[in-house]
């Protein structure tokens, strides 16, 4: 039987099918067929949510492997250790967690509510929103280390933790900057990911404006978990990166450019009214959260939406067609039902080279981008 295109497992709806497919219910399924992949040279994609791919029209010329695996299991008592302690596979969905954080008063997720895909994905991107990053609570990751053929367990202080990095993404590249061969899929296979939360009913503090006010509280203060979490299901919504088969706003990768970090010098040409935003170490300085880390004076990070808006791409750019930005968030590129992928790298093309031509700065892609570039 042919596969189902990959369009049916993502969601930005487009792309090809693979030549193969695979569920996977249990860790030893999965490390056997990625194991079994490698040994035969077969091009691999792990596939998670599907919240964080491009893929060609044409499909995938090798075997998608899918974890279909949901466990979530807590670790000693929290009672006597002043603290959450839980590990939770890979497959299992990312917003599950956040739901169960909130109802068990874990603090230090509670603002990555609304982002789709697994939690295996998690530390790869190291995903944050509203001023919070998964790498302030993920304790270590076990892996599939396809190099070595074994299983690894790696600390957070060896996961090099950067924004939207880590060592598991950076594997997917070589020192020059080429896909590495184990591209589209990393070095590191995601197993299971530990976390460790402190217990609260309280927030991290609140450390993204816009959050804040929404909330009524000054930057810094906390909030009750379950008022974070609603508020910025809010803002989420508004912009159009909450999950609605309804709405093509939402046929998106989410974010495709990420905020450009660039050094103070090149900062300093940009218009004065650019935003810019300290640049702060992901492993926080105390246990506040990871936004409160030590500041980097060389680098500065700003809006990606700001640049593009300025650049001439509003919200609704492209539309009416079959891909355009998405009318309520300009960092979203949407598939407006009857788009391909050849259109969606085209219009993100004309993007980027027009920030680059406007202000000397380039975007930087944030989806994976299977068999395909900009």
């Amino acid at each position: 039987m042919t596969p189902a295109p990959l369009a049916d497992l993502t969601t930005l709806r487009l792309g090809g099918p693979p030549a193969r497919y695979v569920e996977t219910a249990t860790e030893a399924d999965l490390v056997a067929a990625v194991r079994a992949a490698d040994e035969a040279g077969e091009p691999l994609l792990v596939l998670g949510g599907g919240s964080n791919l491009v893929v060609p029209d044409e499909g995938f010329p090798g075997v998608v492997v899918r974890d279909t695996r949901r466990e979530l299991v807590v670790e000693g008592d929290a009672s006597t250790c002043g603290g959450a302690s839980i590990r939770v596979a890979a497959g299992t969905p990312w917003e599950d967690v956040v739901d169960r954080a909130v109802d068990e008063g874990w603090v230090g997720v509670e603002a990555l509510t609304g982002i789709p895909g697994s939690t295996g994905a998690t530390p790869v991107q190291n995903v944050g929103a509203y001023g919070q990053e998964v790498a302030g609570v993920v304790s270590t990751v076990r892996v599939w280390d396809r190099e070595q053929a074994r299983v690894r367990t790696l600390a957070a202080a060896e996961l090099g933790f950067g924004y939207r990095t880590s060592v598991l993404k950076r594997s997917l590249r070589e020192p020059d900057g080429g896909p590495s061969r184990w591209a589209p899929t990393p070095r590191f296979v995601v197993l299971d990911v530990g976390f460790q939360m402190r217990l609260g009913t309280l927030s991290a503090p609140i450390a993204y404006p816009e959050l804040a006010g929404l909330l009524d509280v000054p930057v810094g203060a906390r909030a009750p978990l379950v008022e974070v979490r609603a508020a910025v299901r809010r803002l989420r919504a508004r912009k159009g990166m909450l999950l609605d088969p309804d709405d093509h706003d939402t046929w998106s990768a989410g974010s495709f450019f990420t905020n450009p970090v660039v050094p103070v010098e090149l900062a300093d040409t940009l218009p004065d009214d650019a935003p810019r935003y300290p640049v702060r170490s992901p492993v926080p300085e105390t246990t506040t959260g990871p936004s409160l880390g030590a500041i980097d004076p060389g680098l500065v990070k700003t809006s990606a939406a700001w640049l593009i808006e300025r650049a001439g791409f509003g919200r609704g750019y492209g539309l009416p067609g079959p891909v355009g930005i998405s009318t309520k968030h300009t960092l979203a590129l949407t598939n407006r039902g009857d788009g391909t992928t050849a259109e969606l790298l085209a219009l993100a093309r004309r993007v980027r080279d027009g920030v680059r031509e406007r202000f000397g700065v380039t975007l930087e892609p944030e989806p994976v981008l299977v068999g395909v570039s900009l």
